[in-house]
């Protein structure tokens, strides 16, 4: 059992704090910018709620983080009343926001001068990933504060790896979200091309599914692709943000990434079609509209 202080109550934010209090039993003191939030949290769950970063992270021996942005995790880390701030030395601070890797080193170095770890830990899984349990975690970081911090992000994981040191997490998750984008794509045209053809898209699905084409996409995504819904799952504007880190990235590292760039800008089509918060495999609604 451990003090810990999650920040950051949204989507992912929410169940993942949750599992670190009822599976991993340990104390939680969570913050949210909306405090009611936290409250609710806290009447679902038990712990405390903090009304900053800095009082949520006072006694924590770990600190978790899981915002929206660059900007989201400078504002509740570094600035003013900021997690870093309130940590104690010793402390790890565990970030699970997809981030850039330049703003992984640069909590690296701040919490380093604090006396502090860091782990930048995006996550992989979604929605019902989060609420299961069952992330997959990719880490950024030195052996020993990783070793310190892996038992403690197990209670919501059922893969967590050390990928080298800080931002290394956070490029492994972006290409994370380059295999997606390419994939989501082809599932999308596959389907797309076997409606036009008047093939029976489940039969099609059965058999292919079990061959060198099947994939997570696939096994989960097909039947709501083929009925149009898409109110679910991980948001185009979310992609959209990943994608934007991925592409930057890579024109500071020289990486080509033509099928990529070619993705992101479909889904900009799926949102001006007012698919903001579809959810990624809305991709094959940008092929069938009219």
């Amino acid at each position: 059992m451990a003090n810990v202080a999650f920040i950051g109550l949204g989507v992912m934010g929410y169940p993942m704090a949750g599992h670190l209090k009822v599976k991993g039993r340990h104390e939680v003191t969570v913050y949210n910018r909306t405090f009611a939030r936290a409250e609710k949290w806290v009447e679902q769950f038990g712990g405390k709620a903090a009304r900053t970063p800095a009082e949520a992270a006072r006694d924590a021996d770990f600190v978790f983080v899981c915002v929206g942005n660059d900007d989201d995790l400078r504002s509740v880390t570094t600035a003013a009343g900021g997690a870093i701030e309130g940590m104690k030395p010793g402390a790890i601070l565990i970030d699970n926001t997809t981030a850039s890797a330049e703003v992984a080193r640069e909590l690296d170095a701040a919490a380093r001068q604090k006396g502090c770890g860091f782990i930048d830990a995006p996550v992989s899984g979604g929605q019902a990933g989060a609420e299961n349990g069952v992330l997959t975690v990719m880490c950024g970081g030195d052996e020993a504060t990783f070793a310190k911090a892996r038992p403690i992000i197990g209670a919501y994981a059922r893969m967590v790896g050390l990928m080298g040191p800080s931002g290394a997490g956070q490029l492994t998750k972006m290409i994370n979200q380059i295999c997606i984008a390419g994939l989501v794509q082809g599932l999308a045209e596959g389907i797309h091309f076997g409606k036009r053809a008047g093939l029976d898209i489940e039969k099609v699905i059965e058999v292919i599914s079990k061959g060198a084409a099947g994939s997570w996409q696939m096994e989960n995504r097909h039947k709501t692709m083929n009925e149009g819904k898409y109110d679910f799952g991980f948001a185009v504007d979310w992609m959209r943000k990943d994608l934007d880190i991925v592409l930057s990235e890579a024109k500071r590292n020289g990486a080509r990434l033509p099928v990529t760039a070619i993705v992101d800008q479909f889904y900009g089509d799926v949102q001006d079609m007012g698919g903001k918060r579809w959810d990624t495999s809305s991709l094959l609604a940008r092929l069938e509209r009219k």
